[in-house]
């Protein structure tokens, strides 16, 4: 039963994180607790597929308010027609245009998702935040980009610019399935597991800040009861954090 199996594989994934990544996890939630205490903002960005991560952690029940996602034309599955996104994510000097078009500055700290690595859109992103002064930290699968070349001038990957690396340990090509009548492998696994990495982070995060006195604000439900009246509070207080709260 294939549906079985792809649970069976995705969990093992999950349970591999669990075993491997821990440590990195807990390091980059350090430097986002740090930096979130002394008054700095986080952002988070990812392109095409790599951008659904970060939306999962953006602006919904029981999140981080802090997270500030940095979208762009091309970058988004809703650009039309979608094949663009793939030629988009290979233009070289792009990555940096589109941090230019958000306030950051240094000691910031920026969330970038490539599964691969490999494209010049965070490899640049990824370049010009560090020239900032930013902190980097880079979720990417290292059996993929290790397995495939850089598509940017400077011959470099994302998780080679970065100041923590977590690994998604996705195999190269991202798919998990196989079955004798299809000719290649399907059912791709790094959304589960992006996911899951990312919201484990901010998980140690919020852990991390209350552990040195600071209360983080969540999303409540906004269907749940008082929801909005509590979230608008909340924007409000920080809205200087916040590029997409109330101004």
């Amino acid at each position: 039963m294939l549906a079985k199996e792809y649970l069976k594989r995705a969990s093992a994934l999950l349970k591999k994180i669990e075993e491997s990544e821990l440590d990195k996890i807990e390091e980059a939630a350090e430097i986002i607790t740090q930096a979130i205490i002394d008054g700095h903002m986080l952002f988070a960005f990812g392109c095409s597929h790599s951008a659904l991560p970060v939306q999962d952690i953006f602006y919904r029940a029981g999140g981080l308010m802090l997270v500030n996602p940095i979208f762009g034309p091309g970058m988004l599955l809703e650009d039309y027609p979608t094949t663009f996104t793939s030629k988009m994510e290979r233009l070289e000097g792009y990555g940096k245009l589109l941090l230019d078009r958000v306030a950051t500055k240094a000691g910031d700290v920026l969330i970038l998702v490539s599964v691969s690595g490999r494209n010049a859109v965070p490899v640049d992103m990824a370049m010009a935040a560090k020239e900032r002064g930013m902190k980097v930290i880079g979720l990417t699968s290292m059996e993929y980009t290790n397995g495939v070349s850089s598509r940017h001038s400077s011959g470099k990957k994302m998780y080679q610019l970065v100041d923590v690396v977590i690994d998604n340990p996705v195999p190269l090509g991202d798919a998990i399935l196989e079955a004798e009548e299809v000719p290649q492998k399907f059912c791709p696994v790094s959304g589960v597991t992006s996911c899951a990495i990312l919201h484990a982070l901010m998980a140690a995060t919020v852990e991390k800040l209350v552990a040195k006195g600071f209360t983080p604000p969540i999303y409540l439900a906004a269907n749940a009861p008082g929801g909005d009246e509590y979230n608008k509070r909340l924007l409000a207080e920080y809205k200087d954090r916040m590029l997409y709260g109330l101004h």
